[in-house]
Protein backbone atom coordinates (compact mmCIF):
# COMPACT_ATOMS: atom_id res chain seq x y z
CA UNK A 1 0.00 0.00 0.00
CA UNK A 2 1.36 3.27 -0.64
CA UNK A 3 1.53 6.27 1.28
CA UNK A 4 -1.00 9.08 1.36
CA UNK A 5 0.72 12.37 2.61
CA UNK A 6 -1.67 14.92 3.54
CA UNK A 7 -0.38 18.65 4.45
CA UNK A 8 -1.57 19.94 7.80
CA UNK A 9 -1.68 23.77 8.47
CA UNK A 10 -0.97 24.97 11.90
CA UNK A 11 -1.65 27.83 13.85
CA UNK A 12 -0.24 28.47 17.20
CA UNK A 13 0.99 31.06 18.98
CA UNK A 14 4.99 31.23 18.62
CA UNK A 15 8.18 33.02 20.86
CA UNK A 16 10.28 34.52 18.25
CA UNK A 17 14.67 35.40 19.05
CA UNK A 18 13.35 38.48 20.59
CA UNK A 19 10.81 37.11 23.39
CA UNK A 20 7.94 38.51 21.50
CA UNK A 21 4.91 36.78 20.86
CA UNK A 22 3.11 35.84 17.52
CA UNK A 23 0.62 34.09 15.68
CA UNK A 24 2.18 31.69 12.80
CA UNK A 25 0.17 29.33 10.54
CA UNK A 26 3.05 26.45 9.74
CA UNK A 27 2.34 23.50 7.30
CA UNK A 28 3.54 20.18 8.46
CA UNK A 29 3.14 16.47 6.53
CA UNK A 30 1.60 13.31 7.93
CA UNK A 31 1.18 10.32 6.54
CA UNK A 32 -2.33 8.86 6.92
CA UNK A 33 -5.27 6.56 5.52
CA UNK A 34 -7.60 9.19 5.60
CA UNK A 35 -8.28 12.82 6.17
CA UNK A 36 -9.83 11.81 10.39
CA UNK A 37 -6.89 10.00 11.22
CA UNK A 38 -4.59 12.98 9.57
CA UNK A 39 -6.14 15.33 11.92
CA UNK A 40 -5.63 12.57 14.51
CA UNK A 41 -2.28 12.10 13.96
CA UNK A 42 -1.16 16.28 13.74
CA UNK A 43 -2.54 16.95 17.10
CA UNK A 44 -1.37 13.80 18.31
CA UNK A 45 2.23 14.99 16.83
CA UNK A 46 1.83 18.80 17.53
CA UNK A 47 0.71 18.11 21.52
CA UNK A 48 4.32 16.89 21.93
CA UNK A 49 5.88 20.20 20.48
CA UNK A 50 3.76 22.69 21.54
CA UNK A 51 1.77 23.33 25.13
CA UNK A 52 -0.03 25.89 24.61
CA UNK A 53 -3.19 25.96 22.17
CA UNK A 54 -3.49 25.40 18.39
CA UNK A 55 -5.41 24.74 15.71
CA UNK A 56 -5.88 22.87 12.61
CA UNK A 57 -6.77 25.42 10.32
CA UNK A 58 -6.62 23.12 6.42
CA UNK A 59 -5.71 19.59 5.71
CA UNK A 60 -5.41 18.92 2.02
CA UNK A 61 -3.91 15.77 0.21
CA UNK A 62 0.27 16.65 -0.74
CA UNK A 63 1.10 15.99 -4.09
CA UNK A 64 4.62 14.07 -3.47
CA UNK A 65 5.60 11.12 -5.34
CA UNK A 66 8.01 10.74 -2.66
CA UNK A 67 9.25 11.83 0.22
CA UNK A 68 13.17 11.26 1.38
CA UNK A 69 14.71 13.20 4.29
CA UNK A 70 18.58 13.27 4.88
CA UNK A 71 20.85 14.13 7.63
CA UNK A 72 22.21 17.39 8.62
CA UNK A 73 19.33 19.05 6.94
CA UNK A 74 17.10 21.62 8.09
CA UNK A 75 14.82 22.85 5.18
CA UNK A 76 12.61 20.75 3.03
CA UNK A 77 12.75 21.09 -0.89
CA UNK A 78 10.24 20.19 -3.81
CA UNK A 79 11.81 18.95 -6.69
CA UNK A 80 9.92 19.15 -9.77
CA UNK A 81 10.93 15.93 -11.85
CA UNK A 82 10.00 15.44 -15.08
CA UNK A 83 10.00 11.75 -16.86
CA UNK A 84 10.80 11.34 -20.48
CA UNK A 85 8.84 8.69 -22.73
CA UNK A 86 8.36 7.87 -26.10
CA UNK A 87 4.64 7.44 -26.69
CA UNK A 88 4.97 4.95 -30.08
CA UNK A 89 1.55 5.35 -31.46
CA UNK A 90 1.95 9.22 -32.02
CA UNK A 91 5.69 8.98 -32.37
CA UNK A 92 5.85 11.69 -30.13
CA UNK A 93 7.88 11.97 -26.65
CA UNK A 94 5.73 12.69 -23.48
CA UNK A 95 6.75 14.18 -20.34
CA UNK A 96 5.71 13.24 -16.90
CA UNK A 97 5.82 15.58 -14.39
CA UNK A 98 6.48 13.81 -10.29
CA UNK A 99 6.97 15.93 -7.30
CA UNK A 100 9.42 14.34 -4.58
CA UNK A 101 10.13 16.76 -1.26
CA UNK A 102 13.73 15.89 0.06
CA UNK A 103 15.57 18.06 2.90
CA UNK A 104 18.90 19.74 2.55
CA UNK A 105 20.75 22.71 3.06
CA UNK A 106 20.28 25.06 -0.45
CA UNK A 107 19.35 24.51 -3.75
CA UNK A 108 22.19 23.33 -4.84
CA UNK A 109 22.64 20.41 -2.29
CA UNK A 110 18.32 19.57 -3.16
CA UNK A 111 19.45 19.73 -6.69
CA UNK A 112 22.21 17.15 -5.80
CA UNK A 113 20.27 15.04 -3.78
CA UNK A 114 17.67 14.64 -6.24
CA UNK A 115 20.03 13.57 -8.66
CA UNK A 116 20.93 11.13 -6.21
CA UNK A 117 17.78 9.73 -5.26
CA UNK A 118 16.87 9.41 -9.16
CA UNK A 119 20.34 7.65 -9.81
CA UNK A 120 18.59 4.06 -10.54
CA UNK A 121 15.84 5.33 -13.00
CA UNK A 122 16.53 3.77 -16.17
CA UNK A 123 14.53 5.95 -18.00
CA UNK A 124 15.28 9.92 -19.13
CA UNK A 125 14.36 12.86 -16.87
CA UNK A 126 14.86 16.02 -16.23
CA UNK A 127 14.83 18.21 -12.87
CA UNK A 128 13.30 22.04 -14.29
CA UNK A 129 12.09 23.37 -11.03
CA UNK A 130 13.41 22.83 -7.51
CA UNK A 131 11.65 25.26 -4.64
CA UNK A 132 12.69 25.34 -0.88
CA UNK A 133 8.93 24.10 0.86
CA UNK A 134 7.34 25.37 3.22
CA UNK A 135 6.95 22.33 5.47
CA UNK A 136 8.14 22.80 8.78
CA UNK A 137 8.12 18.73 9.72
CA UNK A 138 7.35 15.42 8.09
CA UNK A 139 5.75 12.96 10.52
CA UNK A 140 5.62 9.13 8.84
CA UNK A 141 3.27 6.46 9.94
CA UNK A 142 4.54 3.24 12.40
CA UNK A 143 1.95 1.70 13.96
CA UNK A 144 4.53 1.08 16.84
CA UNK A 145 4.36 -2.70 16.09
CA UNK A 146 7.60 -5.08 16.03
CA UNK A 147 7.70 -4.70 13.04
CA UNK A 148 7.55 -0.77 12.45
CA UNK A 149 10.27 -0.83 14.98
CA UNK A 150 12.59 -1.47 11.96
CA UNK A 151 10.65 1.45 9.45
CA UNK A 152 11.61 3.78 12.35
CA UNK A 153 15.06 2.85 12.62
CA UNK A 154 15.32 2.78 8.90
CA UNK A 155 13.37 6.48 8.30
CA UNK A 156 15.68 7.63 11.19
CA UNK A 157 18.47 6.64 9.03
CA UNK A 158 17.32 7.75 5.76
CA UNK A 159 17.46 10.95 7.64
CA UNK A 160 20.32 10.59 9.07
CA UNK A 161 22.10 10.21 5.86
CA UNK A 162 24.21 11.91 3.72
CA UNK A 163 23.86 10.67 -0.54
CA UNK A 164 26.77 9.17 -2.29
CA UNK A 165 28.51 10.75 -4.60
CA UNK A 166 29.53 8.07 -7.05
CA UNK A 167 31.76 8.68 -9.86
CA UNK A 168 30.38 7.60 -13.34
CA UNK A 169 31.16 3.65 -13.99
CA UNK A 170 32.59 3.02 -17.75
CA UNK A 171 30.81 1.21 -19.66
CA UNK A 172 33.31 -2.40 -20.29
CA UNK A 173 30.63 -4.62 -22.33
CA UNK A 174 31.60 -5.78 -25.87
CA UNK A 175 29.48 -6.73 -28.48
CA UNK A 176 29.95 -8.90 -31.31
CA UNK A 177 30.75 -7.40 -34.48
CA UNK A 178 27.84 -7.95 -37.47
CA UNK A 179 30.08 -10.46 -39.17
CA UNK A 180 30.83 -12.16 -35.91
CA UNK A 181 27.13 -12.82 -35.85
CA UNK A 182 26.84 -13.80 -39.25
CA UNK A 183 29.59 -16.64 -38.97
CA UNK A 184 28.31 -17.71 -35.96
CA UNK A 185 24.88 -18.02 -37.40
CA UNK A 186 26.07 -20.27 -40.32
CA UNK A 187 27.16 -22.97 -37.76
Amino acid sequence: MSATWYECKVKYRKTDDTGTQKVTTEPYLVDALSYTEAESRINEEMSAYISEEFKITNIKVANYAEIHPFENCDRWFKSKVSLLAYDEESGKERKTNMYILLQANDVKEAFDNTTAVMKGTMGDYSIPAITESPIMDVFPYFSGEEGDLEKIERFNVLKASKPEVVADVEDHMEFATEEEVEEEAAL
